[in-house]
């Protein structure tokens, strides 16, 4: 829809504000002022420069404009440190009700606490809406009374250790309940190990200040050379000398886990206690695996499973699935934390070793029940659940029709419409923002199933096809397919893939998880359009196809970079003889990864599900997973048919000699 119809459309529904409960109420109306929009763009440009005084003087020029409640919070934020008490409150109450009212309120937090004014940091955060800061919870932790129970504590460690970097609320509040005896110094060093496992050696060394003041020494010399280090001690005397080594062993096994295994083994096992034993086998276990090393089972045979945290778990259920070792699968999986053992994969897996390791009937009613308990069209497992229960995936029933009540409410919710009015002039991080802010307040009470539909409909009304399908898959009890699976440009899609002999439902698939059909949708690294095709691979590509007149500035046209992805994707399909999975993740990850990733000769063949859940990288990982479910979905669709996920994946195997390599050079 173009942008002078939502314009119009806005103006009609007029100005609203959303009220703490998130209910949309009515104020004086103000038409948006298109006339003014390029002095919001100007103002985001000032932001992003952090010219304030650029921003002050436009500020007053943007009175009346939808996306006004943007511009003042970018005045206000780029000066926030020296801002007065006064005109946080004046901003706070001019657009209270607003996302852009608790996105102040959270970065006024976060001054407040970094300022020790716990008095007026008191005073603001029940006000807090989102109340999705880590730091700032941890801030209110650590400015409560210590408390006799365990809540407290348990609550700062799951705030502090999900997160990737040190914060000063968190370091606060986990150094005050050390200093008050509620964490341990094995809560500490948890922290420091995890940090530094996930090559956030600042964050270790953070943690670790907690306890040791030799900390930034230590750990500057563990991260500059692991090997030196162990090289040159002799002994660990005391505790902490003891983890300085635990900390340098998982240095190390980042880089050779074969090596941190023989100085754990030969040189270091005498001097650490059973855990600091049990955690380092984990960390060397989880790196063989990724690596698909054969010595991972036994490495994480050598550690107790208690003293894993879930990521060595996940590695080791994962390596086991690798091999067949199915009662190693439920041995992992029940030493999860019941957080990680609910999650579909592991409720998935461990039905499927109970089967594999002992089919009696006690086991097969188990499994029957943990698949039940997942089984639905929402995802890869969900999917592969509902087949091991003798289900195909079919188009579920769409909801009863949106009244025209229910899409009113959305059209004039202000949050909604400034969001929309936003993505359309250019400023998508912050439409998408703030749309997300208004669709998320149905988990505290905000909206239901059947608002979070009307408003994923307002998207696809308008076109914005990643809030529309991110909208719709937020609701609980209602699915509705075609929100969830728009087919945007399908003539364009359908043409070209009947041309070069590709499935729809795939190409669609992809471009759902790559782009969510963003047309201009760049990524960090580079990668463009629909089918976020890098420069380098688009170059190539159009070569083989035969599409000599391309330049790199056509890539975010449609129909070329539909061309073009669809291209790449039938030839990186080619060359894995017709694996959606191998390709998915070469789409990704490159071709040459998922060509080691698939093992030597003599590697065992295994269900793609399987191979797909040992992909080393998160990342990558998650994209096989969710494109291969997206198609699966897409095909029920497109055919009306019930559809199988296990057909299209197949089973991945070593390559044989015999086997045909179509495009050796793809990029």
């Amino acid at each position: 829809m173009q942008l002078s119809t939502i314009l119009t459309s806005f103006a009609l529904a007029g100005s609203l504000a959303l009220s703490a409960t998130g209910v949309a109420h009515a104020q004086p109306k103000t038409a948006p002022t298109p006339q003014t929009d390029d002095i919001i763009l100007e103002m985001s440009q000032a932001y992003r420069q952090g010219n304030a005084q650029r921003l002050t003087a436009l500020l007053p020029q943007v009175r009346g404009n939808m996306l006004e409640p943007w511009a003042a919070y970018w005045e206000l934020r780029v000066r926030l440190d020296t801002a007065s008490p006064s005109e946080i409150q004046d901003f706070l109450t001019r657009y209270a009700g607003t996302y852009q009212e608790d996105r102040l309120r959270n970065d006024w937090l976060l001054q407040l606490g970094k300022r020790r004014d716990w008095f007026n940091f008191a005073a603001h955060v029940p006000l807090f809406r989102m109340n999705d800061d880590r730091e700032v919870r941890c801030y209110t932790r650590a400015t409560e009374p210590i408390l006799t129970g365990n809540a407290q504590a348990a609550d700062v460690k799951q705030q502090w250790y999900a997160q990737r970097d040190s914060d000063d609320g968190c370091t606060l509040a986990a150094a005050r309940l050390y200093d008050a005896k509620k964490l341990t110094d094995a809560d500490i060093w948890r922290k420091a190990r995890m940090a530094m496992e996930a090559n956030r050696a600042k964050a270790a060394k953070t943690a670790a200040n907690i306890i040791s003041n030799e900390a930034a020494t230590a750990l500057d010399e563990i991260s500059r050379n692991p090997d030196r280090f162990l090289s040159q001690r002799t002994s660990a005397s005391s505790a902490i000398a003891q983890e300085w080594v635990v900390l340098a062993l998982i240095r190390l096994a980042a880089s050779d886990e074969d090596q941190a295994a023989r100085a754990l083994e030969n040189q270091w096992r005498a001097h650490l206690t059973a855990e600091q034993r049990s955690w380092a086998w984990g960390v060397i276990g989880k790196y063989a695996a990724q690596r698909r090393s054969i010595n991972a089972s036994d490495y994480f045979a050598k550690a107790k499973d208690g003293d894993l945290d879930d990521d060595h778990l996940e590695w080791k259920a994962r390596a086991a699935l690798r091999h067949a070792h199915w009662s190693d699968v439920l041995v992992a999986t029940q030493a999860m934390s019941p957080e990680t053992r609910q999650d579909a994969t592991w409720v998935y897996w461990r039905a499927r070793a109970l089967i594999q390791v002992a089919p009696t009937e006690a086991n097969r009613t188990e499994a029957t029940r943990l698949l039940k308990s997942i089984a639905s069209v929402r995802g890869f497992y969900e999917q592969l659940a509902m087949e091991e229960l003798g289900q195909r995936i079919s188009t579920p029933a769409r909801p009863s029709p949106l009244t025209v009540q229910e899409k009113e409410g959305a059209r004039l919710n202000a949050g909604l419409s400034r969001g929309l009015y936003a993505i359309q002039i250019g400023l998508r991080s912050e439409g998408v923002r703030e749309w997300n802010y208004i669709t998320s307040l149905h988990q505290s009470g905000g909206m239901g199933d059947r608002e979070l539909l009307a408003a994923a409909d307002l998207a696809c009304q308008y076109e914005v096809w990643d809030r529309c399908i991110n909208t719709s898959e937020r609701t609980k009890d209602v699915i509705d397919f075609e929100q969830r699976f728009p087919m945007p440009f399908k003539n364009a899609v359908l043409q070209r893939t009947t041309q070069i002999g590709l499935d729809p439902a795939y190409v669609y698939g992809l471009i759902r998880q790559e782009s969510r059909f963003i047309m201009n949708a760049r990524s960090g690294v580079g990668a463009s359009g629909l089918m976020q095709v890098m420069p380098p691979t688009a170059r190539w590509t159009a070569q083989k196809i035969g599409m000599t007149d391309f330049k790199p500035h056509q890539i975010n046209d449609r129909d070329t970079n539909i061309a073009i992805g669809t291209g790449y994707l039938k030839l990186v399909l080619d060359d894995f003889a017709g694996s959606m999975p191998m390709a998915a993740a070469a789409y990704n990850a490159g071709p040459s990864r998922p060509k080691r990733w698939r093992g030597q000769t003599g590697d065992p063949t295994m269900e793609a599900a399987i191979w797909a859940e040992n992909v080393p990288f998160t990342e990558t990982r998650d994209y096989v997973k969710k494109v291969l479910s997206n198609t699966t979905n897409y095909a029920a669709l497109i055919s009306g048919q019930p559809q199988s996920l296990k057909s299209r994946l197949g089973q991945v195997g070593p390559l044989g000699a015999g086997a045909l390599v179509v495009n050796n050079d793809l990029p």
